[in-house]
């Protein structure tokens, strides 16, 4: 089964592998094993889906950078 990880989207982007999958858990690889958990969180059976979760993790990060850069600035040393 094909599917689309998104584990590592904000670094690596948006992964594609052919997996086997184990209840709510697929595993990628031979000799180095990888799983991934949670579909709809790590992977995604279609594009579609896995380009909206990780559009969803950049703007979480886009938040969570601006917040700490508010942080920053309010510091006085």
């Amino acid at each position: 089964m094909k599917v689309f990880i998104t584990k590592y989207a904000l670094t690596k982007g948006i992964l594609e592998f052919e997996v086997t999958e184990k209840d709510d858990m697929v595993s990628v690889g031979g000799n180095f094993l990888h799983n991934f958990h949670g579909e709809g969180k790590e992977w995604h059976r279609s594009i579609n889906e896995a380009r909206i979760r990780a559009e969803q993790m950049r703007l979480n990060k886009i938040s969570q950078l601006k917040k700490q850069i508010q942080k920053l600035e309010k510091l006085k040393l």
